[in-house]
């Protein structure tokens, strides 16, 4: 590798790392100031406030901004190079555009690696360690019952219940049925539903199946009953927050499994999925964007320069949340959501390219 290679990647991530360190000192003072009554009234040991809330809570933010920073990082460094006149005497002697592009790629991917590791492997074990001293020492408790929840927990079987407590585990007004293909076999209802979390079963009170056949039906009840059910008590109360703390292969395998029990709520899981894909990706997209729109020397230098690409990448995260929306809410493919934003700009980045001094 040439020293001009070396030279640029060095700057371009020293840019980066520099200007990352700031924000996450200015997000630490802001967020502890913030805190510091919690802090005072909750009395958590210095220890864990350091390591075990800040040391995890500044890779999730670092990564949130990992993007922007990254291109205002070739802004800021290739404005420079641009306004003092040293592109022009790199192209001058011999050295082609696409050549000068290499070492940004180069560092724009190593980012991109490194963002894709955070978001998939390191943030999910961060965010577990934050989320447990948020529970003890900030967070108040959230409420204890969901309602109204459908699920289907194995092919041909749903089940219903009315009202579901989380700290009791007991759910109120439950059915379970269960179709083949000529239609409904039987139906099971229950006034309660108790977890066992000794024997890992469900006991029903005051229940009542009716079994279905050619014949008519047939009914039994009881008042209690104890039965093994492909449920468990977290099953009722899936958070959308709950993906921060999967890692890829068990976001993807819950997505998976939902889709198997029928669940209706699975299109912001699918969403965060693919963008934990996307946006490492969009690193090296906006990269391009911020090497062809700032190697030329202009009025205004690095002020102008940085101006145009700041509101380029607040297009492109504005663009993304935009697109977001629509598969939430409309008929948009969570896939195509994602990547919508990547392959717009990614057509800007290369008409820039193309326009760009030679």
């Amino acid at each position: 590798m040439k020293k001009l290679d070396i030279y640029i990647i060095r700057k371009f991530l020293g840019t980066f790392f520099y200007a990352i360190a700031l924000l996450a000192v200015v997000i630490i003072i802001f967020d502890f100031s913030e805190k510091i009554d919690d802090f005072l009234e909750r009395k958590p040991p210095v220890q864990a406030i350091i390591f075990q809330y800040y040391a995890n809570f500044i890779p999730f933010f670092i990564n949130q901004f990992s993007a922007l920073f990254t291109f205002i990082a070739v802004i800021f460094f290739t404005s420079k190079l641009a306004s003092d006149t040293e592109i022009v005497a790199i192209l001058s002697s011999g050295i082609g555009f696409k050549r000068l592009l290499r070492p940004y790629l180069f560092a724009a991917f190593v980012l991109a690696v490194m963002s894709f590791v955070l978001t998939n492997f390191v943030i999910p074990e961060t965010s577990k360690n934050m989320q447990e001293f948020q529970k003890k020492y900030l967070k108040k408790e959230k409420k204890g019952s969901d309602s109204n929840i459908h699920m289907q927990i194995s092919p041909g079987v749903f089940a219903y219940v009315e009202s579901f407590n989380k700290i009791t585990n007991r759910g109120f007004r439950f059915s379970l049925e269960g179709f083949d293909d000529k239609g409904m076999t039987y139906k099971i209802t229950s006034e309660n539903i108790q977890w066992d979390s000794i024997s890992g079963t469900w006991k029903l009170e005051n229940w009542v199946k009716r079994q279905l056949n050619e014949k008519g039906e047939i009914i039994t009840l009881g008042a209690t009953k104890d039965t093994l059910l492909n449920l468990k008590p977290g099953d009722f109360s899936v958070d959308l927050d709950d993906a921060v703390y999967m890692n890829y292969r068990e976001l993807r395998d819950f997505i998976d499994q939902e889709k198997i029990r029928g669940s209706g709520n699975l299109m912001n899981f699918q969403i965060e999925k693919h963008k934990r894909i996307a946006f490492p990706f969009a690193t090296i997209v906006l990269t391009i964007i911020g090497v062809a729109l700032s190697s030329r020397k202009v009025r205004g230098g690095i002020g102008f320069h940085l101006g145009v690409g700041i509101t380029i990448c607040f297009a492109f995260i504005l663009f993304m949340q935009v697109t977001t929306v629509f598969a939430t809410f409309g008929n948009l493919p969570p896939v195509i959501a994602v990547w919508i934003p990547n392959f717009i700009f990614g057509i800007l980045g290369i008409y820039l390219l193309r326009i760009a001094p030679k």
